[in-house]
């Protein structure tokens, strides 16, 4: 309960937050404007609109002036927020191989701190030379020269290396890895399963509306059927909702869903079709019922390894409620962001769905 309380409590602080930075924006918007360097923000709302409509209205050259507006609001503080931004940016550069650069050069004047979001965007832009991107900007943001080199050297994952079944050793390895016997495998580069990669995903689609994010959110349903791991089920589990809670209102989206349907593996199908099913019966409850049932499942009978047990105490009705609502205001303008587990795109990038 205790634990549930507190993340509750991070919620609301990190809704809270995304609202004050796009106040803060909004505010600022007019001056940004005068200079020619992207779209008026008239207000808060209309900064949502323009994220929600993106991919419908593309706008490419409003895209530095929103990204230099979030860092001077420090909005990329906390990397396990910032993933819809990431996966904004990412879309947006990648659709646009041949201004890449010129977008790029417009987003660094914003804190060095910060820079870190333009690299980690470049290298999930999907654009075929993005390594020659990061390469050509390495000595303007000489702080993130570590990280930019080892995205370079194949250190660190990509979009294209998301580890979609984490591997389960057997007992044999097991008691190998615990006596440490034998050459210990090295580990793939990967990205693991986490709500802030499906945040990193919903960006991807606010900026393109393109069929490869959601299919690599499909991809990972079938963790909803992990009964060891926590992460993976709450990331089966994040992903099954937003998708079935977002189609609802997404007449495409939900097409989409419909056409990657007819190709899936059973594994996938079978979740799949139960998200298209909740989608087209406006009946999002019972998924979310069937998530705490899951949970509270786990929680008694405990995963197979007991060294998950500590992570249970972080996952409960706060995470999977999917019903945080912070209603703030300012002035004459009341904005409702809805926060469900993760980051960014459930408090942020997702109010698209509400319009």
């Amino acid at each position: 309960m205790v634990a549930g309380h507190s993340l509750a409590g991070r919620l609301r602080r990190i809704a809270a937050g995304l609202f004050t930075a796009f106040t803060l924006i909004a505010l600022n918007a007019p001056a940004t404007a005068a200079r020619g360097a992207g779209p008026a923000f008239s207000s808060t709302d209309a900064l949502l609109k323009w994220i929600n409509d993106y991919r419908h209205k593309p706008d490419p050259d409003g895209l530095p002036a929103a990204v230099r507006a979030l860092s001077g609001m420090q909005a990329f503080k906390d990397s396990e927020t910032s993933g819809a931004y990431i996966g904004f940016i990412a879309g947006v550069l990648g659709a646009n191989p041949d201004r890449a650069e010129i977008l790029v050069a417009r987003m660094l004047p914003i804190a060095p701190s910060d820079h870190w979001v333009l690299v980690r965007a470049v290298a999930y832009s999907g654009l075929p030379e993005w390594k020659e991107v990061l390469a050509t900007f390495v000595d303007r943001m000489p702080t993130r020269r570590p990280m930019i080199d080892q995205y370079l050297d194949g250190k660190l994952p990509t979009l294209d290396q998301i580890a979609y079944q984490t591997a389960k050793p057997g007992m044999l390895d097991k008691i190998k890895v615990s006596l440490k016997l034998g050459e210990q495998p090295k580990k793939e580069v990967a990205l693991d399963p986490t709500p802030e990669l499906i945040d990193v995903l919903w960006g991807s689609y606010l900026a393109t509306g393109s069929y490869e994010p959601i299919l690599r959110m499909i991809k990972l349903l079938p963790l909803v059927n992990d009964k060891d791991s926590v992460d993976n089920l709450t990331a089966g589990s994040a992903a099954k909702f937003t998708l079935a809670s977002n189609a609802v209102r997404d007449t495409d989206l939900l097409s989409l869903l419909e056409l990657a349907d007819k190709s899936q593996p059973k594994e996938v199908k079978v979740v799949l079709d139960d998200v298209i099913e909740t989608a087209e019966t406006v009946d999002t409850a019972h998924m979310r019922k069937e998530s705490l049932a899951a949970i509270e499942e786990l929680k008694q009978k405990g995963p197979n390894s007991k060294r998950e047990l500590s992570g249970w105490g972080q996952v409960g009705q706060g995470a999977l409620s999917m019903g945080c609502v912070v209603a703030a205001a300012t002035g004459q303008i009341e904005l409702g962001i809805p926060c469900v587990l993760g980051g960014a795109a459930y408090t942020a990038g997702l109010q698209y769905m509400t319009h």
